[in-house]
């Protein structure tokens, strides 16, 4: 893992944006059930781990995304991280409604965007992909060049790497699912053997033979 990595997993596990319950575990509204919660909007609330996670974000759009022109943040829960890096780049920001305004001038896209301009979503978490899929297909129809996304965290799930895959876009995370569930077992929020259940609850989510 890099240092990077560690030091936003400690960072969302120490305010409890992201910590695992595996022996008793939480039930999506799918009726999965899952060992971790999730939560990264409390990173906000949180002043060092916010600058931390900013910085980060920051760091990785100039580092894998260099010719990027314009920040998009998804709704709601990218939009406070786009707004925030795209001030430290000094760099313009908007956002993309999970629909088009029924009032108004009807907009999907908030903010300038112009046809052709190189764009990168900021996504705070990513797990089947779905949503922030959606946001990119519709910069790509306003005639944007979306370079990539940047997320908090991902899982890492299958579903999310292949559907990524399959639409041609690149995402770079500060941190994921095995080095959090990792930096867990090292700083005692979860026990050493629990990190393997942990790894099987990530590969197959529906399968939950996990659970002791």
């Amino acid at each position: 893992m890099t240092a990077t990595e560690k030091l936003i997993a400690k960072d969302l596990l120490e305010i409890k944006a992201v910590f695992f319950r595996p022996e008793e575990p939480f039930t999506w509204a799918s009726g999965i059930k899952s060992p971790i919660y999730c939560d990264n909007r409390l990173t906000l609330t949180a002043p060092k781990v916010r600058l931390d996670v900013e910085t980060a974000l920051a760091e990785t759009v100039k580092k894998y995304y260099p010719e990027c022109e314009v920040l998009m943040g998804t709704s709601t829960a990218g939009i406070a991280h786009a707004a925030i890096t795209a001030h430290l780049l000094d760099m313009p920001m908007g956002y993309v409604r999970s629909g088009a305004k029924d009032h108004g001038r009807q907009n999907q896209i908030e903010g300038k965007l112009l046809p052709g301009q190189k764009v990168v979503v900021v996504e705070d978490l990513i797990s089947t992909g779905g949503s922030v899929i959606e946001v990119v297909n519709v910069l790509r129809e306003a005639g944007a060049e979306v370079l990539g996304i940047v997320s908090i965290f991902t899982y890492g799930m299958k579903k999310g790497i292949d559907r990524l895959a399959e639409a041609n876009v690149k995402n770079v995370s500060l941190t994921n699912f095995d080095v959090i569930a990792e930096v867990a077992a090292e700083c005692g929020y979860v026990k050493a053997e629990d990190v393997a259940r942990l790894i099987q609850f990530r590969n197959n989510p529906s399968d939950e033979s996990w659970i002791k």
